[in-house]
């Protein structure tokens, strides 16, 4: 199944560069966002700086690929303590910045008057790459607002959350608060669509295996 993936259905994305030196960038609104937390890519890290530094590299997207990237959010008015880091919604505002992401693990924006017409936005993501045979990198800009918000998360970002869960328990983080394998196995099962996709069910397997040691 493993050799299927690689050869058959991620083919085309390995072997066709669309984009290289790719850099994601999510500059929260401190309005909607108080703390922030990316989940994982800790190897995958830059400086919020080096996000328009062409010298630096990012990391190459192929034909067909897409990347997920999990944050944990502090709502505005929360009383939690946060640190403080340094962007559009404020006089500072906070930067999370990755090699194909930038999430900085954990971060404060900064308070500040919001940019016009940011007040119902929560977010904004920046993607800076180069073409294939490219030197200049372009820059694109992506509003997140109210109305992409849901309630109810949809199957695929929930399937997300349990292989996240699941990596945090893995690793024994500090941050998998009451999350158990049997927890996460139980959530699978209520997923629609999982049973059909053998990945997926690949998953559930081990995630009940782990459950069961």
């Amino acid at each position: 199944m493993e050799a299927k993936r690689v050869l058959v259905e991620e083919l085309g994305g390995t072997l066709f560069t669309v984009a290289k030196d790719v850099k994601l960038q999510v500059e929260f609104n401190p309005a909607k966002v108080k703390g922030y937390r990316l989940i994982g890519y800790e190897n995958r890290l830059m400086e919020a700086r080096d996000f328009d530094d062409d010298a630096k590299d990012g990391g190459e997207i192929g034909a067909g690929h897409r990347v997920t990237a999990l944050y944990e959010l502090v709502p505005a008015g929360s009383d939690e303590d946060l640190g403080e880091v340094e962007l559009k919604y404020g006089a500072g505002n906070a930067a999370a910045t990755e090699n194909g992401e930038n999430g900085g693990a954990e971060a404060r924006p900064a308070e500040g008057a919001p940019a016009p017409g940011a007040d119902s936005e929560w977010l904004t993501l920046k993607v800076r790459y180069k073409e294939p045979d490219g030197e200049q990198s372009r820059l694109l800009e992506y509003p997140v607002d109210d109305s992409a918000v849901c309630r109810e998360l949809p199957p695929d970002m929930r399937f997300a959350s349990c292989v996240a869960q699941t990596g945090m328990l893995l690793r024994d983080s500090e941050y998998a608060g009451g999350s158990s394998y049997k927890a996460i196995a139980a959530e699978l099962e209520r997923i629609d669509g999982l049973r059909g996709d053998p990945y997926k069910e690949e998953f559930l397997y081990l995630v009940k295996r782990l459950a069961a040691m």
